[in-house]
């Protein structure tokens, strides 16, 4: 059980305050809403806040998010075939909303922006009466509704966000994410790329200049050199920027023999189409094949770099190819109501407001404090990725990571990326106090009004 610095559950602050507030004859305000938090539901049904790219160069990540969490509501509320509901271990959802409310959800477009997004989740909030607010395909973005959304007082799911501070030197009490994140890729990575390309490499670094990019570049090139690799470069780059030619240049004149493109969405898709347009692909430098490494990959950028993905190592949360129950249902329902696999970002999101839902059942509670203590340390399998948990002391959830590759001989539009390892969970498991994920304070959750 989670406790505070005073050694009281959350759960046991909240009775201790209920009577102290009527023990001290507190205003009425106090006294009468002793249990309130914010957005508390009152009537038959319960809002959430989807809150997802749907403009800038993460907008096919959104638009499939928002996919996810349309699938997810139906199948809270009693529709279609129940995907994961039927193979998650935990067996507290019923198919009949949550607590016996029927979900209701209102969208917002975080623009890939930090501003725009923490705009929007308050406007689902203070508006809309969001009691949760999940989404996003961003760490930036991320990092700044997760901490509104500890400000008002209530719970973050994070959706895709992949940089360290997320659950680092960012972590709030009242967010959680499910999505791996960059020490993870670099731990799962390094050792497939020392044995396909050798431990004598010199690596060059296109990186997006932001906190996923730096902390994804950290993570990559301190698992590299730990193997004898030999960072001779490293770039910052827009998020905002479309055309890479002007970066690809210094690239060609180092004496780097790897091109590491810390890139994701359309950033990831026009820079390796830049690579290869300048022959990169080709090269033969100091006596090896030029090699390039995407350290974050989803099928959508692979669609949409197309044949250039092709051999390139990378590594993602989740993919549709897994053979597990859950991942079966999930493909299997979305396949059935959109005609074409879900990618990671989907899983992610359809997978974080089920367990929202689970554990507002399982705590008996829609209040911020109820649903953190039912999330911290709770273990589930059935969702993909096989056991996972959700750890205490950051709300970063541990679970198997898959290094993939593009397909040489794809057999469909969606057939792009293969698995070339499951890395067990063991392997990419750190301590809360890892030099890369260091700093800052969970502190504890804040329930709001």
């Amino acid at each position: 059980m989670a406790k505070f610095n005073n050694g009281l559950s959350r759960r046991g602050l909240l009775k201790a305050s209920a009577v102290a507030g009527v023990g001290l004859a507190a205003p009425t305000v106090f006294t009468s809403k002793a249990y309130a938090y914010t957005n508390e539901p009152k009537g038959g049904s319960v809002t959430l806040g989807f809150n997802v790219p749907q403009s800038g160069p993460y907008a096919d990540e959104g638009a499939d998010e928002l996919r996810a969490y349309e699938l997810a509501v139906e199948h809270l509320n009693g529709g279609g075939d129940g995907g994961m509901l039927n193979t998650f271990s935990s067996k507290a959802l019923k198919g009949s909303g949550i607590l016996g409310k029927k979900v209701e959800y209102v969208t917002g477009d975080t623009q890939t922006k930090s501003d725009a997004a923490r705009a929007s989740a308050k406007s689902m909030i203070e508006k809309d009466g969001a009691i949760m607010i999940t989404g996003g395909s961003s760490s930036g973005v991320a990092v700044a509704v997760q901490g509104l959304c500890q400000e008002a007082g209530v719970i973050f799911m994070a959706g895709l966000t992949h940089s360290n501070d997320t659950t680092g030197k960012d972590k709030k009490a009242n967010g959680f994410r499910h999505f791996f994140n960059s020490y993870m890729s670099g731990a799962a990575l390094a050792p497939v790329l020392g044995k396909a390309y050798g431990t004598d490499r010199k690596a060059y670094h296109l990186t997006a200049d932001y906190n996923w990019g730096y902390t994804t570049e950290e993570a990559v090139r301190s698992s590299t050199e730990a193997m004898g690799w030999e960072t001779v470069g490293a770039v910052k780059t827009p998020l905002a920027q479309t055309d890479f030619s002007s970066y690809i240049t210094p690239v060609l004149q180092s004496d780097a023999d790897v091109l590491v493109l810390n890139h994701y969405g359309g950033n990831m898709v026009n820079s390796l189409t830049n690579a290869v347009q300048f022959g990169l692909r080709e090269r033969v430098a100091n006596g090896k094949n030029f090699e390039i490494v995407v350290p974050l990959y989803s099928r959508l950028m692979a669609k949409g770099a197309g044949a250039n993905v092709k051999g390139i190592f990378g590594s993602t949360n989740w993919h549709w190819s897994l053979t597990d129950e859950g991942s079966k249902a999930f493909v299997k329902s979305f396949g059935t109501k959109y005609g074409f696999p879900p990618s990671q970002a989907a899983h992610t999101c359809y997978v974080q407001a089920l367990l929202y839902a689970d554990a507002v059942e399982r705590a008996g509670s829609f209040n911020p404090c109820a649903v953190v203590e039912a999330l911290e340390g709770f273990e589930f399998d059935g969702m993909g990725n096989g056991p996972t948990l959700y750890r205490a002391d950051d709300h970063q959830c541990f679970k198997d990571v898959l290094v993939v590759k593009g397909k040489e001989n794809p057999t469909s539009e969606f057939d792009l990326l293969e698995i070339v390892e499951v890395t067990p969970v063991a392997q990419v498991t750190y301590a809360p106090d890892h030099p890369q994920v260091a700093g800052g304070s969970l502190g504890t959750c804040n329930p709001g009004s």
